[in-house]
């Protein structure tokens, strides 16, 4: 796979794929590579019941508008099938099956180190998102074995799950999706602090309403380029907040049945310790508490004490060619959503397009 190429992406999913088609209409160069055997395959991997929290109308990417009904929500599968259809419609040049092991600059470009070789790039896009590997605390080992125990990321339907009460560690969105649907089936406590949520727009009627001037508020008021903006993001990033929970409300939860519990701060005798003192005796214990940001493998000094990359709006200023799409509040609250990253990818690509412009031309004449 030894080669030399313009530009890098590094991520198939959106992110990336939106990359690729400004990249594509610019004329630049490019290859994406990804580790999954098949586009979607990261939506493909969730739980069953998943559907996104914003509607098919706000969850296109540039170009291809999602193709299903504008009000609705769409579940992972049809994500995955949207994402596999917008890759195939612009021939957008992924490379699937494919694990880079390290980015390393290299004079005024980068090697990209592969499971298939290296490769060489004037450019390099990380489009791999923040969140990388399931966040399970240490003391998660210490639980009876008897116990059924999974990360959010490994959870697919309630069969998966023994009979017996619940703990869902976590009450963010993922937590509050898979306590409600889970209260269905056993008794569930749901533990840690309450994010809050967003505003309801369950219902045909709020979700018209109120979808769009959030989307506005989100995608075009509160962004970097002005001090709310920049309190907001400061916020959400340093250190990592719980992001308020979308679709599911407090109340939701109670009319569920479902128990709220402190912290989970430890195990006592195999189960459950909580912060208040309370030991909960349950047969399962869903971990819906997050992700670990790693760029272990990016090899180049651009990542702050929090292992976040130093940028503006997804430019690594300091590291010439280095670029990232798809971050949580690269420029607005939806840069991290399907719908608002067609503009940050747009951005960059744009930037390096001038980038191997400014490459290309002549020395002035004296």
């Amino acid at each position: 796979m030894s080669q030399g190429i313009d530009t890098v992406v590094i991520g198939g999913s959106q992110a990336g794929l939106a990359t690729g088609y400004h990249l594509k209409r610019l004329g630049v160069d490019h290859v994406i590579l990804d580790e999954n055997h098949r586009v979607g395959a990261t939506w493909r991997n969730r739980w069953d019941s998943l559907r996104l929290f914003t509607p098919g109308r706000y969850s296109g990417l540039p170009g291809m508008p999602y193709p299903g009904p504008p009000w609705s929500l769409p579940g992972k599968d049809e994500i995955a099938a949207y994402l596999e259809a917008y890759a195939a419609r612009f021939e957008l040049p992924v490379r699937t099956g494919i694990r880079v092991d390290r980015v390393a600059a290299d004079g005024n470009g980068y090697v990209v180190e592969t499971d298939a070789g290296p490769m060489s790039a004037g450019s390099v896009v990380v489009a791999t998102g923040a969140f990388h590997h399931p966040r399970i605390p240490a003391f998660a080992d210490a639980l009876d074995p008897e116990i059924t125990q999974m990360h959010s990321s490994g959870y697919r339907r309630p069969e998966q799950l023994k009979d017996g009460a619940v703990l869902v560690v976590g009450a963010g969105s993922s937590g509050g999706e898979i306590a409600l649907e889970l209260a269905k089936h056993h008794q569930v406590w749901l533990s840690g602090r309450d994010p809050g949520q967003e505003p309801d727009t369950d219902g045909p009627i709020s979700i018209r309403l109120l979808t769009p001037i959030i989307w506005f508020m989100a995608s075009r008021v509160v962004n970097v380029a002005n001090p709310i903006g920049r309190r907001v993001r400061q916020h959400f990033l340093y250190p990592p907040r719980g992001i308020p929970r979308g679709r599911v409300t407090r109340d939701d939860l109670d009319d569920a049945g479902v128990g709220w519990v402190a912290r989970t701060a430890g195990v006592k005798d195999g189960r459950p310790r909580l912060e208040d003192g309370t030991i909960l005796d349950v047969a399962n214990v869903i971990w819906c508490t997050g992700f670990v940001t790693d760029y272990g493998w990016i090899d180049i000094p651009v990542f702050d004490d929090h292992g976040y990359p130093i940028h503006e709006r997804g430019v690594a200023e300091s590291q010439p060619g280095l670029y990232f799409v798809g971050l949580l509040f690269q420029r607005t609250l939806t840069s991290a959503l399907i719908g608002g990253m067609g503009r940050d990818a747009g951005y960059i690509a744009r930037r390096i397009k001038d980038r191997r412009l400014q490459e290309r031309a002549p020395d002035p004449v004296h």
